[in-house]
């Protein structure tokens, strides 16, 4: 009975360890991990505002919720887990580490914070993270190192901190590393090198230091995104084997010396150039028109030398160039015939060499670019000549800047066909001639530049219908006649230097209804009359430049409207009276310039960080220590001025004299008849009793 009680325990004993091991059961226990995984994730989930999970319920299998992907190979294991753009708020669970299945997490543009799970590093199936435009912190867990089969690691726009870690280095697979837009710092690692599948590295915007690894050669790499960091040193020249670059883009760092002439052959299938503001010198490649796909040169803010680089005509591709803040220029003097070669660029939307040293006369093919190009900016070199007339043509031109140059002649009239332009600026010229009444087509301007010309003539009314004009700049020119009621009434305007030139009349009324104007410069233009009053209306005024006028009377007290004043010239007119004392009551006052007026007395007090001016006027004093002026002491004549005057008080006191005095004897009398008419009442009492 004992030998049959002990088999019949040992055939149960084998059933159930049969049964437990049935792949079927198996996979049943492995089912409640993932399940019970998941419901972790969503627990640490404490905002979902598009209800997105609410399909994560016993109503559904796990493997039918939303955004999860289960294997077919490996029955109801989970594989994927894709919520992206859903607005999740919350911290990403731990668990996530039992769903060892796991070969895909994305869950970028969501609101995820807290630090990246180290369990993640548990996931040896796991071959793409994406947790890009979250918000979480702390560092790049080591032990993702442990996830052999990653290929593509992005981790852009968060909060991350700390360094790079080295042992991403033996994450052999790798082929794309997304690190942009963290707080990370340190240096690149070197051991990124032995990555011989990388192909993309994007780590910019962040605090990275040193300079670039040399090792870096030895990878793939067609998309290398390292701006704005610190990085110093120069440009490997093992990156130059690389091939298959297609987008180099290292622009605002520390980096230094010279480019490889042979840039362009060395990276033929180049599409992006961005290297601006770093401190590169020598020349600029000469090679770039070998790179037949490039589609933007962004080499600004650095210091080249000699000429632009030849033959960029042939790059038809070409979106864009910028070459501003170098210091190209030529031995010849014919340092614009690049431009011709440009025309060729029939996609070219902006173009960008100002603050160079270019030289030569501004040739008529301009006028041949594509009607694409938007963007022009050739300011601040030393070009010559006249404005092209055919300029014109470039109908979708929305910024023209050919300001501080050498430029003569007139303004083309047939400029105002440009009726998409919202910046022109042709400052700092020696142009002629009269402002083109045209130019009040451009219904679209916002900024409108014509200072330091010889420009002669009036302002064009016509200026007026620019409804969307918000800078309208033309002092130190020659300008006359009175300013246009129009132009003056234009609300929209926030900047107005008319200064420096030869205006006749008054300042126009309507500078009441300039509403949203900042700054004001009408300063030596031979300007009349008072100061209007309505100028109060303009309480965002902040410069107030009124100097070199003939504005005469008093300073209106309606100024001590204007209380974000910062800067505030009145010197070298004819204000008379007294300096109101409201001036020194303006909170943000910086520069207070009443020098060479009529004023007179007691000069406000300001705060000691203001600069103030008060010479040339007569009988002023106090003010602060710094001005040095007299003490202001109360005169005799003030006296009488401030002492209530008792002539007009004399009637009243006589009056009320009078009326005492009639009052008084009144009295005396009463109180006599009354004593009176007591003693014969006694005397014929006492005469009774007797």
């Amino acid at each position: 009975m004992k030998a049959f009680a002990s088999s019949f325990l040992l055939y149960t004993v084998v059933l159930l360890c049969i049964h437990l091991w049935r792949p079927d059961t198996a996979t049943t226990m492995h089912n409640e991990t993932d399940r019970l995984a998941l419901i972790a994730f969503k627990d640490e989930i404490t905002h979902d505002p598009l209800g997105m999970l609410s399909s994560w319920n016993d109503s559904l299998h796990f493997c039918r919720w939303l955004g999860v992907h289960c294997s077919r190979q490996h029955v109801r294991r989970v594989t994927t887990l894709n919520l992206v753009s859903y607005g999740l708020v919350g911290s990403l669970s731990p668990h996530i580490g039992n769903l060892t299945f796991l070969r895909r997490i994305v869950l970028q543009n969501n609101n995820f914070h807290g630090k990246v799970p180290s369990e993640i590093g548990g996931l040896f199936h796991l071959r793409v993270l994406v947790l890009s435009n979250n918000s979480f912190k702390g560092k790049i867990p080591t032990n993702l190192t442990y996830c052999l089969e990653l290929r593509k690691h992005n981790l852009i726009d968060n909060k991350l901190e700390g360094k790079i870690p080295e042992e991403l280095g033996s994450l052999s697979k790798l082929k794309a590393l997304g690190l942009t837009e963290n707080n990370l710092t340190g240096k690149i690692p070197a051991s990124l090198g032995n990555l011989s599948s990388l192909t993309l590295l994007s780590a910019g915007e962040n605090n990275l230091e040193g300079s670039i690894p040399e090792e870096l050669g030895r990878t793939s790499i067609d998309w290398m995104f390292l701006v704005f960091n610190r990085l110093t040193g120069t440009i490997p020249s093992s990156l130059y084997n690389l091939s298959n670059m297609r987008y180099f883009l290292l622009g605002a760092n520390q980096l230094e010396g010279s480019l490889s002439q042979y840039m362009g052959v060395a990276f033929p299938h180049l599409r992006q150039l961005v290297l601006p503001e770093n401190r590169f010198t020598g020349l600029a490649p000469i090679s770039l028109s070998n790179a037949s796909t490039l589609e933007y040169i962004f080499l600004h803010n650095n210091s080249f030398i000699g000429p632009v680089p030849p033959n960029l005509g042939t790059l038809q591709n070409l979106g864009a160039i910028t070459m501003s803040l170098n210091q190209l220029s030529s031995s010849n003097g014919d340092d614009l015939s690049f431009i011709s070669s440009l025309a060729n660029c029939t996609r070219l939307q902006q173009m960008s060499f100002h603050r160079n040293f270019l030289k030569g006369p501004l040739v008529s093919t301009i006028a041949n670019f594509s009607t694409k190009l938007s963007r022009i900016n050739l300011g601040f070199n030393q070009i010559q000549g006249t404005i092209p007339s055919g300029i014109e043509k470039l109908v979708n031109l929305i910024y023209l800047n050919l300001g501080m140059n050498h430029l003569t002649g007139s303004i083309p009239s047939n400029i105002g066909n440009l009726y998409k332009i919202q910046q022109l600026g042709l400052l700092g010229n020696r142009l002629t001639g009269r402002i083109p009444s045209s130019l009040g087509n451009l219904t679209l301007l916002n900024i409108l530049d014509l200072s330091s010309n010889n420009l002669m003539g009036d302002i064009p009314s016509s200026l007026a219908a620019c409804q969307n004009l918000l800078e309208l700049t033309l002092t130190n020119n020659y300008l006359n006649g009175s300013i246009p009621t129009d132009v003056m009434g234009l609300s929209s305007l926030v900047t107005l230097p008319l200064g420096d030139n030869s205006f006749t009349g008054s300042l126009p009324l309507e500078v009441g209804h300039m509403i949203n104007l900042e700054v004001l410069c009408v300063s030596k233009s031979r300007l009349l009359s008072d100061l209007p009053s309505i100028l109060g209306n303009c309480v965002k005024m902040r410069d107030l430049q009124l100097h070199g006028n003939v504005f005469e009377d008093e300073i209106p007290t309606s100024l001590q409207t204007l209380r974000g004043l910062e800067f505030l010239y009145l010197s070298c007119n004819k204000f008379s009276g007294r300096i109101p004392m409201f001036l020194g009551d303006l909170p943000f006052l910086i520069y207070l310039n009443l020098y060479f007026n009529d004023l007179e007395g007691e000069v406000p007090l300001v705060e000691a960080n203001v600069t103030i001016s008060v010479e040339g006027n007569n009988n002023i004093c106090g003010g602060v220590p710094k001005l040095h002026l007299a003490t202001c002491v109360t005169s005799s004549s003030d006296k009488k001025r401030k002492r209530p005057s008792v002539k007009p008080l004399i009637p009243i006191i006589i009056g009320i004299s009078f009326l005492g005095l009639l009052a008084f004897f009144f009295i005396i009398h009463h109180l006599r008849r009354k004593r009176m008419r007591n003693n014969v009442s006694s005397s014929q009492s006492s005469n009774d009793q007797f």
